[in-house]
């Protein structure tokens, strides 16, 4: 049976392989992108594709801007994947940090993500098997040590610690919460010597997303199904 999916970052590196990979195989898609420009390129692109592709636009720091965009969607939503994120400023360790960029990193990784859980919630709880996929990154988990690009592994550690607080308090709604791993994948944020292409992780994700039960809710794990250290 054909779900709907909606991806958010969807017009390029791993939103896009997801909304191409399940638009592909029968689902309906609705996916956000963040310019008109960006929306005219995915446009064109997915055009080909039998399941209805809808595209909305809304930046994940304005909260108005998605409330907005998501009243258009009225369909119950089956999978939601917050995958819009950035990588955050150069001047990003401990002892010289772009404080201000640093911030707004948080906006867009932590906060925007749960922004969008919050406007869809109505659309999730009318499906039968609801299922909500934070991307986050080996960078978050506390058990990976590292001091480069630390604003970013900090608000991935954050985005982690939405994803629990989530899981619980959506418990009652039957729906399923979790953080995902995608591995080090060859995108414009990975870069070329990454060692995954876009295909074989979006092939592991959405693998990972369709096996979900109930007593997964809270893990944080990869592209493969398998646990990543908090």
């Amino acid at each position: 049976m054909a779900e709907h999916w909606f991806i958010s970052g969807a017009n390029r590196g791993i939103g896009h392989g997801l909304a191409t990979l399940v638009a592909e195989r029968g689902d309906d898609v609705t996916a956000s992108v963040r310019s008109e420009r960006a929306r005219e390129e995915l446009q064109r692109d997915v055009a080909r594709h039998r399941a209805r592709f809808a595209i909305v636009s809304f930046d994940t720091r304005d909260e108005d801007a998605i409330r907005a965009a998501t009243q258009t969607v009225e369909e119950p939503i089956d999978v939601l994947v917050c995958n819009a994120g950035a990588y955050g400023p150069q001047r990003q360790s401990t002892l010289d940090m772009d404080f201000r960029g640093a911030l707004d990193l948080f906006d867009v990784n932590a906060l925007g993500p749960l922004r969008l859980v919050q406007a869809l919630l109505p659309n999730l709880r009318k499906a039968e098997n609801p299922r909500v996929v934070l991307i986050s990154s080996g960078l978050g988990s506390m058990a990976t040590a590292g001091a480069t690009n630390i604003a970013y592994r900090a608000a991935k550690a954050a985005l982690n610690k939405i994803t629990q607080g989530l899981a619980l308090d959506l418990q009652r709604d039957g729906i399923i919460v979790v953080a995902l791993n995608p591995g080090w994948v060859r995108t414009d944020m990975g870069g070329r010597n990454a060692e995954l292409s876009v295909e074989e992780s979006a092939t592991g994700i959405v693998a990972t997303i369709d096996a979900l039960t109930t007593g997964d809710s809270g893990r944080f794990v990869d592209y493969r199904g398998k646990d990543t250290p908090w």
